[in-house]
């Protein structure tokens, strides 16, 4: 087990009561105390434990929330809140989930200081195909800090609970081993302290605050390419941490390879531990998801199974925007005095237009190889004349456009190429594109024959 580098109890970005907001957080904790006893415990804990007291002005408490729960909190439960509150101060008339606009300077500091979300627990995590990896690298990680891997980093697209395994690795440590130091952020709030330290002459204390730590955590990380200094600091944060056998964790929107205005000395470290894809959630996933939300806030649903399939149909993309519909549609309930049912899904979310087919990798080759007039056998292949090149860069640039392949999947394709290889090539025609007139023209005449063949399909 890792070994506490300081004897300070475990913290979360430096969040916790200061001397101003010490009162608050009294006040919160008992009023917390009451609605958890009035309330079922599912339904307290997946909408209520969410929220954050974050000021106070005269007789109004300002809270933060998740936007997947702040609208429904706030209409349905909002008087019991104010009710509750007022229970332990009777001098609170009022509770509001806007920003408190005479605490910018609070509102800065909290934005540059985001904290797990308290409900993000291995528990809570519907394992599924596309994340059984991450999420037991992630477990693995929070039992056995820096034993199991070192760097973790998850990719994925957003919304698929990349946030939610970093969130439950800090909650899990934070619970279980207290005394260890750690430190969860994103790259937005990393870059935004760096830059703020800078300018105040704070470096010292900044690089204290990030290397003289047990387990550092960064949200998004693909937000600090292109940002020389910040890359230069988080370089040596990494260094440091690595060689002290600290624990580091990351996550981006897309593989370390794939990020690509990143440093190669950054890219190359981001890959020396494990590298897990958390993937778009199947049918079953999204249905599983879906049950687990609703005999957890012990919601009433009407032909259960048919309902919450119809709403998995309905919506496919991420898991956020699964939990963003469920709230929508029990909110509709709720408003409408109608049990949640198949037809009330039906109405709120009605039968999406037909997805057009996927317009295959092959047919994209041969329409580049037949528009440049060679043969997309050579697009595979190492010739390099000018008019294969040219039909296999935009090839390539119109793959990554229209479907889910990533640069190494594409390079496969394409002789096995590397997936730096191809990431050139789609950057000399991402930067061709409106500047070289044969360009435009085939790139624009492409996309053109390529979606007409694809509804011609159906």
């Amino acid at each position: 087990m890792l070994k506490p580098k300081t004897d300070n109890p475990c913290h979360l970005a430096d969040i916790g009561p200061g001397p101003d907001t010490e009162p608050l957080s009294l006040l919160w904790s008992e009023t917390r105390r009451q609605l958890s006893v009035s309330l079922p415990e599912s339904t307290y804990r997946m909408w209520l434990a969410p929220l954050e007291p974050v000021s106070r002005r005269a007789d109004t408490v300002f809270f933060d929330a998740p936007e997947s729960v702040r609208v429904w909190v706030e209409r349905r439960y909002g008087e019991l809140i104010l009710h509750s509150l007022k229970r332990v101060d009777p001098t609170v008339s009022r509770i509001s989930f806007d920003s408190d606009p005479s605490d910018d300077a609070g509102s800065n500091e909290r934005a540059g200081a985001p904290k797990p979300n308290p409900t993000h627990i291995f528990d809570r995590f519907v394992i599924g195909p596309g994340n059984h990896l991450a999420h037991a690298a992630a477990l693995a990680v929070a039992e056995a800090p820096s034993e199991a891997y070192n760097p973790l980093f998850l990719h994925g697209a957003p919304g698929l609970g990349k946030t939610h395994l970093l969130g439950a690795i800090a909650n899990y440590l934070c619970e279980h081993v207290p005394e260890l130091t750690v430190r969860y952020t994103n790259a937005e709030a990393f870059t935004a302290e760096f830059v703020t330290a800078l300018r105040e002459n704070g470096a010292r204390e900044f690089k204290r605050r990030y290397r003289d730590i047990d387990v550092l955590l960064i949200d998004d990380i693909q937000f600090i390419a292109g940002k020389q200094a910040t890359e230069e600091e988080f370089f040596h944060t990494f260094n440091t941490l690595h060689e002290s056998g600290s624990q580091i964790v990351l996550s981006a929107d897309r593989t370390p390879a794939e990020i690509s205005t990143l440093a190669d000395r950054l890219s190359d470290r981001f890959e020396w531990g494990l590298t897990a894809e958390v993937v778009k959630p199947d049918m079953a996933t999204r249905l599983s998801v879906l049950r687990h939300l609703v005999n957890e806030a012990g919601f009433e649903v009407t032909e259960q199974e048919e309902a919450l399939s119809l709403l998995a149909l309905r919506v496919q993309t991420n898991l956020r925007q699964l939990r963003g519909a469920l709230t929508r549609t029990v909110a509709e309930a709720s408003l409408s005095s109608a049990p949640l049912s198949p037809e009330l899904v039906g109405r709120v979310f009605p039968v999406p237009q037909r997805e057009p087919a996927r317009i295959s990798p092959e047919i994209i080759r041969e329409a580049s190889a037949k528009h440049y007039g060679t043969d997309a056998e050579g697009l595979i292949s190492r010739k390099r004349d000018r008019r294969t090149a040219n039909a296999r860069n935009v090839a390539m640039f119109l793959t990554r456009e229209m479907t889910d392949l990533s640069y190494p999947q594409i390079g496969v394709l394409y002789g096995g190429r590397d997936h730096s290889t191809v990431i050139s090539s789609i950057e000399r025609v991402t930067g061709q594109l409106s500047v070289d007139p044969e360009v435009t023209a085939a790139v624009d005449k492409l996309r053109a024959t390529l979606h007409s063949h694809n509804g011609g399909g159906q």
